[in-house]
């Protein structure tokens, strides 16, 4: 395959011409244009953003207004505008180095918003963030120094035969820029839809979650198809890929497809929502989040669980609060005998009504349950509608009005007693 001729983007003459231009006076008039863009791109997205702290993680405007997506692309429309509006007068040469500068300045914070925003806690993310910056400037460089054009016209002499079709390393480099770009835009997409789908969501949320979750999964398999045909895949031979993909997840992958599938379940079905109070495995807590993949569980004590979905189908799950939120609570305490306890109860109840979190309707109840060894067993219920908030706080104050109420009524909580004897020796004979 014959190479195409191409004309370098800045020969060493050019290059001459360009130092040139850059060492005149005519270069300051361009400084000024370029500093006047800068100042009105900055003037602009301040505008669009107003006067509220920016969002976390915005991809349109970042923290600092520089650092989001907005700066440099507008920046860059001015900058072409300045450029045709001053190229019929003065020879262009700083806008032949700025121009490229933003295009890779506003790929790079498009790439680095939009991971942020998809995977923030991600140390790969980091990694890629920091690959991609690299090979964006060093671009920059290499065109601007007309090396690039040449490059990329002795990558596009290495070619072969893939069945009908004729690749080059060109194409494929070409395929995966067009490729990477439209997955950022589609991962974009899909957390933006997201983050509308879960704003103020206080009812539904469960659904609203697997609304999301599916979406981003359709998108994403979208910009995937979008990708390969960008990078000149045929996509009739995804066919063979989807029955290869079919064995693997039979095999390999069935665990993960499985939790994949069984988060959708869990969704559908509305049985465990986020917020629901939960206990599996001998680990309770209440429901944070639910993803494809897993369910994040946070109990009270601050610890955090990650079950695997098909876990949460397949295993018995207690959901504390799936009818509805309220709890039944119960403390045990013994009186010694002798006491009048049927006027002692109903005064027992009174105080444990006045204890902050217990419910007045279905109000607390008394019961004499047994005649202990030791004293008469009173076992005391109770409801609390907010058990997410803990139990043993509630029923500590419930013992401690209790205490206080036989306190004061000078009412013995009877302890085990035992009564020793000394066995006196054969030839020990009394006084």
């Amino acid at each position: 395959m014959a190479a195409p001729q191409v004309a370098p983007a800045a020969t060493a003459g050019e290059l001459s011409v360009l130092v040139a231009n850059l060492t005149s006076r005519t270069a300051l008039v361009e400084l000024a244009a370029f500093a006047g863009c800068l100042v009105l791109a900055w003037l602009v997205v301040r505008l669009l953003r107003g006067s509220e702290a920016p969002r976390e993680n915005s991809v349109w405007f970042g923290q600092r207004i520089v650092d989001g997506v907005m700066f440099p692309l507008l920046a860059l429309l001015l900058a072409l505008l300045a450029r045709w509006l001053l190229q019929a007068h003065v020879p262009t040469a700083v806008f032949k180095l700025v121009v490229p500068i933003l295009m890779s300045l506003a790929a790079i914070r498009l790439t680095v918003r939009v991971l942020h925003q998809a995977f923030p806690t991600s140390h790969v993310v980091r990694l890629f963030e920091r690959t991609f910056s690299w090979v964006a400037w060093i671009a920059v460089v290499l065109w601007v120094t007309g090396i690039l054009p040449l490059l990329l016209a002795e990558l596009d002499q290495i070619t072969w035969k893939l069945g009908g079709t004729t690749l080059s390393v060109r194409n494929l480099l070409e395929g995966a820029i067009s490729a990477i770009v439209v997955l950022m835009v589609t991962l974009w997409l899909s957390s933006l839809l997201e983050q509308k789908l879960l704003q103020g969501a206080v009812e539904n949320l469960s659904m609203r979650k697997m609304a999301a979750n599916a979406l981003r999964a359709l998108l994403l398999f979208i910009g995937l198809l979008m990708a390969l045909s960008a990078a000149g895949i045929d996509l009739t031979a995804l066919g063979v890929l989807g029955g290869a993909l079919g064995v693997g997840i039979g095999f390999g992958l069935q665990k993960l497809a499985a939790n994949y599938v069984s988060g959708f379940v869990i969704l559908a079905e509305n049985s465990m929502r986020i917020g629901d109070l939960v206990r599996v495995d001998n680990f309770e807590g209440r429901i944070t989040d639910i993803t494809t993949r897993y369910t994040k569980i946070r109990a009270l004590n601050g610890r955090e669980s990650l079950v695997p979905n098909e876990m949460m189908i397949t295993q018995r799950i207690e959901n504390v609060t799936l009818a509805d939120s309220h709890m039944l609570l119960t403390t045990v305490v013994q009186v010694a005998y002798g006491t009048d306890v049927a006027k002692l109860m109903p005064e027992l109840l009174e105080v444990v009504k006045k204890v902050p979190r217990v419910m007045a309707d279905p109000g607390p109840g008394v019961n004499l349950t047994a005649f202990a060894a030791d004293g008469l067993e009173l076992t005391f219920g109770f409801w609390i509608g907010d058990p997410e908030n803990g139990q043993v706080n509630v029923r500590t104050g419930v013992n401690l009005a209790i205490l206080q109420a036989l306190t004061e009524r000078g009412i013995e909580i009877p302890f085990p007693q035992r009564v020793l004897h000394q066995a006196r020796p054969a030839n020990d004979t009394p006084h």
